[in-house]
C-alpha cells in the first residue's frame, strides 16, 4: 500500500476553514512523484483503450489493480476525509468508502463534457489533477460556484433541485451567461498532484473546455452521501448518472492493449 503522507489529519482545521472562507481547500503535491507517474501510466492505457476520446470510469470496480483504487481504501486517506466531513457536514458519514471516478477529457466528445455544472451526490468531493493542457486557450480550468445551497434534509428536495439545476435548458442558459461574463464563477488553474478540496453537494461545478488535441485527465474522490441509497428515488437517481456516464463511454470503440 503507498504511503500517503500529505493525508495528514492535522490539516483538518486548515481545509475546512478555506472550504467555508473560499469554497476550496488545496494540498499541494498531494501525490508524490512516483504516484503521479503511476497514475499517468494507468492514464496513458485507458488514453489508448478509448482511442483518445472522452470516457469516465466509476467505482472502485472500474480502477481495480490502479493507484487510484489504492487511494480510495487508504486507512489514511479516508481518515483524513472522515474527518472534514464531521468537521463540515457534523455528524459522521453513513459509508467509510470513498468511491473515485477516473476522467480524461480528450477529442471532440471531451469537449461536450464541458460546462456541465451540477451538483455532486456526495457531500465531500476531492479533484486531484493528473494530466492537464499547460498552453492555448482551452485547458480545462475547474469552474464552480462555492457552497451555494446546504446540505437538505430532504431527499426528494435534493433530488427536484438536481433536476432543475442538471436539465439540458438549465445547462445551456448557465453556459451561455457565463460565457457572455453574467456570471462569473470561481476559476482554478489546477496543478498536477495537487488535492483540491470542496463541498462537492453545495457547489455547482464544472469544467472549462480543453483543446480536443489535448488531454486533461483527474480522478475525483467523492465521500459521505447525505441521503440513503436505500430507497427507489436514490437508486433511480443513481442509476440515471451512472447511465449518463456509460452512454458517454460508448461514443468511443473501446479496444484491448496489451
Amino acid at each position: 500500500m503507498p504511503d500517503f503522507a500529505k493525508a495528514d489529519p492535522q490539516l483538518v482545521p486548515r481545509l475546512l476553514d478555506d472550504m467555508q472562507r473560499q469554497g476550496y481547500a488545496v494540498i499541494e503535491g498531494f501525490l508524490t512523484d512516483e504516484q503521479l507517474q503511476a497514475a499517468r501510466d494507468h492514464v496513458n492505457h485507458e488514453v489508448e483503450r478509448h482511442e483518445h476520446e472522452y470516457f469516465a470510469l466509476q467505482g472502485q470496480a472500474a480502477v481495480k489493480g490502479s493507484i487510484f483504487e489504492q487511494m480510495s481504501v487508504s486507512p489514511q486517506v479516508k481518515d483524513l476525509f472522515c474527518q472534514l466531513y464531521e468537521g463540515g457536514v457534523g455528524q459522521p458519514p453513513r459509508s467509510p468508502d470513498i468511491f473515485p471516478a477516473l476522467r480524461c477529457l480528450q477529442g471532440l466528445t471531451g469537449k461536450r463534457e464541458s460546462y456541465y455544472f451540477h451538483y455532486d451526490a456526495a457531500a465531500l468531493t476531492a479533484l486531484i489533477p493528473l494530466v492537464t493542457p499547460s498552453e492555448g486557450r482551452y485547458c480545462g480550468d475547474f469552474i464552480f460556484f462555492p457552497n451555494l445551497r446546504n446540505i437538505r434534509t430532504n431527499l426528494y428536495f435534493n433530488i427536484l433541485e438536481k433536476a432543475l439545476m442538471q436539465n439540458t435548458l438549465t445547462q445551456k442558459l448557465i453556459t451561455f451567461a457565463v460565457k457572455r461574463g453574467w456570471l462569473k464563477p470561481v476559476t482554478i488553474k489546477i496543478v498536477p498532484g495537487n488535492a483540491y478540496f470542496f463541498w462537492g453537494y453545495r457547489s455547482l461545478h464544472a469544467n472549462e473546455p480543453c483543446d480536443p488535441k489535448a488531454l486533461r485527465s483527474t480522478v475525483l474522490l467523492h465521500y459521505g452521501e447525505p441521503h440513503s441509497r436505500d430507497n427507489l428515488a436514490s437508486r433511480l437517481f443513481l442509476g440515471w448518472n451512472f447511465r449518463r456516464a456509460r452512454i458517454s463511454n460508448e461514443r468511443t470503440t473501446r479496444k484491448d492493449v496489451g
